[in-house]
Formats: C-alpha cells, structure tokens, sequence
C-alpha cells in the first residue's frame, strides 16, 4: 500500500459531568486526510484545505504531522516519507475535537500505511501528544473516542487506562456558535476548589450516567447529564446557552450542554425529528441576535477512524 485516505470523527468531550474523564464520537462532522509514502525520508504537510491558512504547514508544529514524527522515531522508522493532504471538514476551535480529529487520522494513516505495528490502545498516547501541542494540555477524552469510536471513560491518566462503554442508540444535535472561545481560555476560568457537596453531586452524576449506558435506562442518563462545577462557568461564554436549554429540554431532548470547551452546544435525542427540530430552531433564534452558527445531526459513531 502507497497511499491511503482516512476520515476521524469529531468528539463530544466530558459528556456534561465527565470533565476530562467521558467523550463520545459522532458521525459528522469530522477531517479527511490523504497520506502517500515516498522515497525521501520526513513527515511532509502537502496542503490543508477547510483551515483558512490559520495551521503551521511546518511538520513539527502541526498536530497531525508532529504525532507522525512521534510514532516513526518511537518505532525507528525514521527512514520512511510521509506526505499528508489534510482537509479540515468540522470547524477550528469549536469543542468539537478538531486537533483531535486531525492527530487520529495521522496516526491511523500511518499505522496502516507500515503494516498496522501498533494497536489504538499503543497509538493513544502519540495522539495524546499531539493534542498537547495544540492547546496544551495532553488530556485523552476527545483523542479516545475519535480513536477507538463510541463512548469512553478515561479511568486514569497514570497509568493510562480507557474503557469503552456500551453505545446506546442516540441522536445526538450539535450547534457551533460563531463566537470565540479559545480552549486555553475555557480552561483557566474554571475553579481550582470544588466544595465536597458540589463533587458529592458530580461522582453520583458520572456514576449513574456510566450505569444507564449499560442499562439502557435513558431517562437515568438525562438525570445525570448535569453539571455543578464546570458548566455554570464556562456556559457565561456562550451566547444564549440557557435559552437553547430550555429550547432542547423543550424539544425533548434528555440532555443539554457544552461540547468540551465550547462554543458547540449538544444534546441527545431519542427521535432524529426532534433533534432536528430542536437544532433548527436554535439556529433560528441565534440568527434573530446576528449569531451564525453551523448544526450536525449524527448518531452515535461507534468505528472511529475509517479507510475511505
């Protein structure tokens, strides 16, 4: 094999209360990327499309290419040339997992561009890495899920360990606000004490939510999907969070929230129609304020990385 086309999906991290623990992968939207081995040793970016000319074409800066570099020394393959087309199809800094997405195809690419050496389970931590380089911090709950697909839990970072969950059979609504919420930023504005009564609150709520994946008890999922530390801080960020709520939570949706650090807003529906009919008139609203904004609606994706 010379050359191979990957698409990685976009992620739903902490899946409300699971702050750096949970994520879930989602069908759309998600990147593509385009990998060619060549004669001339070095990881190489060829293009990138969807980005607005706002990524490093530098190898060693771009998450996509610098997990690459990582994976071939840690293997010494170093003789081997990479050349990636990389076409961004979810949006820049949105909550949605895109360095993510990006790093995941990479490293899947590559991996089966050499004979599939490694497992996902041994590639996570390169992707890990490269999520680091993009925002600083190497936490794992959009890198899983976009690696390995459906719902995962993050049980520990040292050692890591990841343990994937049931997958039930959701509709799940996203709207990307076009506002500006720089990751780094959604993190330094969160606490560092957490009263005893708040994390009381939060581990029954990740328990339960964790327990009605396996049951199937749905209206216990929406029960659980609540947050008492970091979503009463980050939602100031995002125009109309609590309005959209109650419009989801009005639709029918189980639950309601913020897609890992946001802007991108999700809920989980039973029934596509009125996940749609939720996402539509949220985009309407946002509209009436001068606020565009971009809606997906997917199951929940349960492959991860794809050959397409």
């Amino acid at each position: 094999m010379e050359s191979i086309k990957v698409f990685a999906p976009a992620t739903v991290a902490n899946v409300v209360c699971g702050f750096d623990i949970l994520g879930f992968a989602v069908n759309e939207p998600g990147d593509e990327l385009i990998m060619e081995m060549t004669s001339k040793p070095g990881v190489n970016i060829i293009s990138i499309e969807g980005d607005e000319g706002k990524l490093p074409l530098d190898p060693s800066k771009n998450t996509v290419s610098a997990s690459v570099i990582s994976l071939l020394k840690k293997l010494e393959r170093e003789d081997v040339g990479l050349n990636i087309k990389l076409k961004k199809k979810m949006p820049m800094g949105s909550g949605l997992g895109s360095s993510s997405a990006s790093a995941v195809a990479g490293l899947f690419a590559a991996n089966e561009l050499l004979g599939k050496p490694l497992s996902k389970m041994e590639l996570l931590p390169f992707a890990m890495e490269g999520e680091a380089l993009a925002c600083g911090h190497g936490h794992a709950d959009n890198v899983a899920p976009a690696l390995f697909g459906g719902f995962t839990l993050i049980k520990s970072y040292e050692p890591l360990e990841v343990i994937a969950l049931p997958v039930p059979k959701l509709y799940c609504a996203l709207l990307y606000p076009h506002v500006d919420v720089p990751t780094r930023d959604a993190r330094q504005i969160i606490r560092s004490k957490v009263l005893l009564k708040d994390a009381v609150i939060q581990w029954g709520n990740i328990a339960g939510l964790i327990s009605s994946l396996y049951t199937q008890d749905y209206e216990l999922l929406g029960r659980c999907m609540k947050d008492v530390i970091i979503e009463p801080i980050r939602s100031i960020l995002i125009p109309e969070f609590d309005r959209m709520k109650e419009m989801a939570m009005g639709n029918g949706a189980l639950g309601f929230g913020i897609s890992g650090s946001g802007p991108t807003v999700f809920s989980l529906f039973r029934s596509p129609e009125e996940a749609q009919k939720s996402l539509q008139e949220m985009k309407k609203m946002l509209a009436t304020l001068g606020i565009e904004s971009n809606i997906y609606l997917s199951e929940i994706n349960e492959k991860g990385p794809v050959v397409c």
